[in-house]
Parts: structure tokens; sequence; C-alpha cells
């Protein structure tokens, strides 16, 4: 590769420039953690307009270059984000929505590997888990490349909740939510721990809930309702996406390390095969480097295998409404 052509050291290229994709760019000027941000739209205009608005807040800022690109900006990105998709129109089915999303994915991934880019790519778009996996096989490229947000807000919102109940710093809660980021994710209750012990050891120690499973059951259903109640009181969800699409960025530009949620590929991995899902993941420079495979209950292992089957089941819908 030509010096001309190098990678960027630390450039993030965001395409769709809506709600979600600005307050991600938003989000990751105010880190300081890319040297260039470059917003990309079907409608030139929008990233534009987008571009400037956040360019003026800069002397408040890190040092960084943002600016409205195009596709020739994937040649030397280190990470490309994904966020662009339709809208469903008036009538249109779930599946319908979903092909033409997957066909701009397609039309997207074609464009990527046109210009030979090394970035990794994480996909944002929903349905996140089907859109990482027609991503994933239209690419070719290895599996760690291109991953999808997954559960990570998810399980932002599940610490957060626990946080509120057990009366503990968030930052001091580590847990996760598996599976499909929808309706029939899991909580991974045995690998929840607070200030360093199980939840079932901490909850012993608390002596504050009569009724634990049933609280469990109550905090796990309002992660599921999250998203729509927010959606309910203001319209969309952004600044949470935004904030928890910076922490996986950040992980792949400072090659961290870092175990995160993230949507990727398994192989199987906790007995599943050929679908992207959530579970935790080492997250560093080159992408997913290693899938973590930690014990899970009986009961934990048969939601996230109903999780497969649900994704999987639109998978098929999918190909059969692309002709295979």
């Amino acid at each position: 590769m030509s010096e001309a052509a190098m990678p960027v050291r630390r450039k993030v290229v965001i395409v769709g420039a809506g709600d979600v994709g600005a307050s991600f760019a938003y989000a990751l000027a105010q880190n300081g953690i890319a040297d260039e941000i470059v917003l990309i739209d079907a409608r030139r205009e929008q990233a534009e307009g987008q571009a400037l608005d956040l360019a003026h807040g800069l002397p408040f800022c890190p040092p960084a270059t943002i600016r409205a690109g195009d596709a020739g900006d994937y040649a030397t990105a280190t990470v490309i984000v994904i966020t662009a998709g339709a809208k469903q129109r008036h009538d249109e089915s779930r599946l319908n929505l979903l092909a033409r999303n997957a066909a701009i994915m397609r039309q997207i991934i074609d464009d990527v590997v046109a210009q030979n880019s090394e970035a990794v790519v994480v996909v944002v778009s929903n349905p996140v888990d089907i859109l990482t996996h027609v991503a994933l096989r239209h690419s070719g490229w290895d599996k760690g490349r291109i991953i999808g947000s997954g559960t990570v807000l998810d399980s932002s919102r599940f610490r957060y909740l626990l946080g509120q109940r057990c009366g503990v710093d968030v930052r001091n809660i580590h847990a996760y939510i598996l599976g499909e980021h929808g309706d029939s994710e899991i909580a991974a209750w045995t690998m929840t721990h607070v200030a360093g012990m199980p939840m079932d050891s901490y909850c012993v120690l608390c002596h504050d809930c009569e009724d634990w499973h049933k609280t469990r059951a109550g905090i796990v259903e309002e992660v599921r309702r999250s998203a729509y109640h927010i959606i309910d009181y203001k319209g969309s969800t952004c600044y949470g996406i935004g904030l928890a699409f910076v922490r996986i960025v950040g992980a792949i530009l400072r090659d961290e390390h870092s175990v995160l949620t993230v949507s990727c590929l398994l192989e199987g991995e906790y007995g599943l095969n050929d679908i992207c899902l959530s579970v935790p993941c080492v997250v560093s420079r080159s992408g997913v480097s290693r899938i973590v495979v930690g014990d899970l209950s009986s009961e934990e292992m048969n939601g996230l295998r109903q999780s497969s089957a649900v994704l999987l089941k639109t998978l098929q819908e999918l190909d059969g409404a692309d002709g295979g």
C-alpha cells in the first residue's frame, strides 16, 4: 500500500447523518479519540449541514477535523460506523422493510470493499444482528472485522437499573445482556457482579429484596422496554446510543481489548452456529479478537438458544424474500 493510501490513524467514517449518526458524531467529537470524523449520507446536504453544525463547536472540543465526505473516504478509514437505513413506509411489512435495509447494507459494503478499505466496520442499523450477518456474508471478510453494536447499550441500561436498585455506583457493576438486540434478549445473571461479588452473594448481604427473583424479572423487562418508553416520551433515542457507540469505537481505536457485548458471528461458541448475536467479546484494533465463552445456567442457555432461533427464522425469511 502506498504512503498516500495508508489509513489515517484515528479516522472514523459515519455512514448515515440522521439523528443517530449525528448524536454519535457529537459524542465522539467531545471525547477526543478521533482525529478525523467524516459524515456520509445519501442526502449530501444532510451530511454537510450536520458536519458544519458540529464543526462550529470545535473550539470547545479536543482538536479534530469534522467534514462531510463520500465513498472515497472508506479507503483511509480506521473505523466505519454504519447507521444508515430506510424508514418504514405506510402499510409496508416488516419483511419488506428488512429487505430494503439489507439492500442498502449490501450497497454500502460493496462501496467499502471497492475502496480496499482496511477499516473495522461497526453496524448500527437495525435490526442490527440481521444486518451484521448480511454485511459480513456479503463482504467475505474475516468475521472479526464486521461487528454489530449489539447489546452494548442494553447492557448499559441493565447496569444502570441494577445500580439504582442496589444503591451502588454503576461503575462498580459488571453485567451483560446477551442474544438478540430485541425482545428475545436475555440477562446473564451468572455473569453479574456487584462490588466484585456474584449477584447472589451480594444480595445475601444486602437484605433489601423481599422477592429477588420477581425483582430480577422486572429489571430485565424494563431493559427490554427502555427504548419503547423513551420513544413514547420523546419520539426517538439518541444520546445513550451515541455514547454506547463511542465506547465501542474507542475500544477499537485505542486497541483496548475491552470486553463488550457486541454482535458477532458465532461458529460453535455457546453451541450456536452461523448466526450473529451478542455475547461477551474482546474488542481491539482488529475488531473482535476473541469471543469469551462464559458459564451460563441451563435457563440462560435455553434463552440464548431461543434468541438465536428467532434470528435464524428472520434470516431465513429474508433469504426467501431475496430469492435465496
